[in-house]
């Protein structure tokens, strides 16, 4: 990346000019989207659930990637991925877990699309011991298919090469057809880390390119500053427009997570 290096303030828009990666003028059609770790029903859940909501209204988004997503009949919780697509309205939800369907408490991965979807798939990772999971959805962005992801991944300090190998199975999993691929989620880990290396290559840049934002982890909830949630796309096939935080001010005291959403608007080229 060249060109000025900036700290997002809290809820700035990192809009990516006068870099080496900024995009040309014109271009394919535009599409934006978001990630963001739930903290499943941690913490306050009756207070966080409609900041959660603004939040993710406010971003627009055309894609919406969902990690630690939980339904738990036990406590009477929906899927709150399901909650969440019907509180947004016109969005579709892709919901995957290991525990069983039909099982009365379900916790996984999802992704949730106002774009028409033209496949869906999911797959457990390898080490299958750890119980992560990856979502694909491919949709139609003004008649031209993308595929979107969403994982979560080993959470452990010294995981890197567990989620090395996560990486490596979610890429091998994917479809070698030429189709544009983004990336998101939960990585639990920052760009430096070993098991993130492919991610960090040629093949794909991080819409928060390393070192723009201070965290994507909230300090309020006892957090380190870690940038450990990221957007990942190919540039063969697409260009950064902006990118910013979103859920890293407080309403009353209280956050809609523990980690900070992200939101990227890529570029079709």
């Amino acid at each position: 990346m060249i060109g000025r290096r900036v700290l997002l303030a809290a809820g700035a828009v990192l809009p990516l000019v006068g870099c080496a990666s900024a995009p040309p003028t014109g271009g394919g059609p535009a599409l934006t989207v978001a990630t963001l770790n739930l903290w499943h029903n941690q913490g306050d859940w009756t207070a966080r659930k409609p900041l959660m909501i603004a939040a993710l209204k406010a971003q627009n988004a055309d894609v919406i990637a969902l990690q630690e997503v939980l339904e738990d009949a036990a406590v009477d919780l929906e899927n709150q991925a399901a909650m969440l697509a019907r509180e947004l309205g016109g969005y579709r939800v892709a919901f995957v877990s290991t525990d069983p369907l039909g099982a009365p408490r379900r916790y996984g991965n999802a992704l949730l699309t106002r774009l028409p979807v033209l496949a869906e798939a999911s797959t457990r990772l390898e080490p299958l011991d750890d119980y992560r999971t990856a979502l694909r959805l491919r949709v139609s962005v003004r008649g031209r298919p993308v595929d979107v992801v969403v994982t979560h991944l080993a959470w452990q300090d010294d995981a890197g090469s567990v989620r090395a190998r996560q990486i490596t199975s979610l890429l091998g999993w994917l479809p070698q057809d030429g189709v544009p691929l983004i990336v998101m989620g939960d990585f639990n880990a920052t760009q430096d880390d070993s098991g993130l290396a492919t991610m960090t290559g040629p093949r794909f840049f991080s819409a928060l390119p390393h070192g723009f934002v201070v965290t994507t982890l909230n300090p309020a909830k006892g957090h380190p500053n870690r940038v450990i949630d990221h957007i990942f796309a190919e540039p063969e096939f697409f260009r950064p427009v902006a990118a910013r935080l979103f859920g890293d001010q407080p309403t009353n005291g209280e956050y809609p997570s523990d980690h900070f959403g992200v939101t990227a608007t890529l570029r079709l080229i």
